[in-house]
C-alpha cells in the first residue's frame, strides 16, 4: 500500500465516545490500516519502539504547552501550541500502534478497561514505564533554552523520521511520511529563534549560550541503540540512532556557529537511561500534571 494512502487511513475524524489524552470524539485512529506485524519481527519489540517515539512526542508536547500564557509574544504562544499539537498527533498514532501489538503494561486495569489504548498508555503509566529521552523530559528553562532544546529534539526526530519512511511497518512508514513535514517546520522555527537570540543583544546571546550549555549534555544518550532498536533496525523496521549522529551534529553545529554561539564538544555516547525507564524527578512532576485529571476520573467522557 502506498504510504500516502496508509496515512489517509490514519486520519482522525470526529465520531463518538472519546476519552482523555488526544481530544474527544475520535474514531479508531488505525481503522482500515494493515496492522499485521512484519514477518520476523517480535511484536513486543515493535511496541517498545513505538513507545520510545510516542513518549518523546507526548512529553515534549507537554513541555511546550507549559509556555502557553508565558511566551514572550502572543504569536509565539500560538506557535508553541501548534507544534505541541503536531507532536501530540504523532504520539497518538504511535501509542495506538503500541497498543495494537499488546503493549499496555501496568496501565491497563479494571478501572481503565473502556479507555482506548493510546489514552491508557498516556495517562495510566508510571514514570518508570515511559521510554522518552532525557532531552525531552528535562525542564524548559528560559525561552532561549527551550528553543535550543526544540532545535535539538526536532533535528534528531527529523533525521529519524526521514529514514523511517522506508520502514517495513506500514504504520511507522505512514506516520514518518507525514511527520517529516511537521518536523521540518519545527526545526526551522527553532533555528530562526536560536539565530535571532544568539546573534542579538549581549543578554540574548548570554541566555542562548547558557541554553546550549544546559541542553548539550542531554544529547549524550541519543545515539546509542538499545537492544530493541538494534534488532528492529536489522529487520528493516526501525532506525539505528547511531546512524543519525553525524547528521544531527552537523546541523546543530551549522546553526550554532551562524548564531555566533560556542559549540560544546561532542558528548561521548552513553547508555540510554530514558529508553529503559530511568528518569529523574522532572518527569514525575510533568506526569502529575499530564495525568492528574484522567486518573481522578478514569471513566469520564466528554
Amino acid at each position: 500500500m502506498h504510504e500516502e494512502t496508509v496515512y489517509d487511513a490514519l486520519d482522525t475524524t470526529h465520531g463518538g465516545g472519546g476519552q482523555w489524552a488526544f481530544g474527544t470524539g475520535f474514531d479508531d485512529p488505525l481503522a482500515g490500516v494493515e496492522l499485521t506485524v512484519p514477518d520476523g519481527v517480535d511484536p513486543a519489540d515493535l511496541g517498545a519502539y513505538c513507545l520510545m517515539l510516542g513518549d518523546d512526542a507526548l512529553v515534549l508536547a507537554q513541555r511546550l504547552t507549559e509556555w502557553i500564557t508565558a511566551a514572550p509574544e502572543l504569536e509565539e504562544e500560538v506557535a508553541f501550541g501548534n507544534t505541541a499539537l503536531d507532536l501530540l498527533g504523532q504520539a497518538r498514532l504511535l501509542l495506538t500502534r503500541a497498543g495494537s501489538v499488546g503493549v499496555l503494561g501496568r496501565s491497563r486495569s479494571t478501572a481503565t478497561d473502556s479507555i482506548p489504548d493510546e489514552d491508557a498508555l498516556a495517562c495510566f503509566r508510571d514514570p518508570d514505564e515511559f521510554r522518552c529521552t532525557g532531552l525531552v523530559a528535562a525542564g524548559n528553562g528560559d525561552f532561549a533554552q527551550t528553543m535550543v532544546r526544540l532545535l535539538a529534539a526536532s533535528t534528531v526526530r527529523l533525521a529519524v523520521f526521514a529514514r523511517l519512511r522506508a520502514s517495513r511497518d506500514p504504520v511507522l512508514a505512514a506516520v514518518a511520511a507525514k511527520g517529516v513535514h511537521e518536523l521540518a517546520y519545527h526545526r526551522d522555527h527553532a533555528a530562526r529563534w536560536v539565530l535571532r537570540l544568539g546573534d542579538g543583544t549581549p543578554e540574548s546571546h548570554r541566555r542562548a549560550q547558557a541554553g546550549v550549555d544546559a541542553v548539550w549534555p542531554h544529547l549524550a544518550d541519543l545515539f546509542t541503540a538499545t537492544d530493541v532498536e538494534a534488532r528492529l533496525a536489522a529487520a528493516g523496521v526501525a532506525v539505528d540512532p547511531a546512524g543519525v549522529g553525524d547528521e544531527v551534529h552537523d546541523v546543530l553545529t551549522t546553526v550554532l556557529t551562524r548564531a555566533t554561539l560556542r559549540v560544546p564538544g561532542r558528548p561521548a555516547d552513553v547508555v540510554p537511561r530514558g529508553r529503559t525507564g530511568g528518569h529523574g524527578p522532572e518527569l514525575s512532576a510533568l506526569l502529575t500534571t499530564l495525568q492528574g485529571l484522567a486518573r481522578r476520573h478514569p471513566a469520564a467522557t466528554w
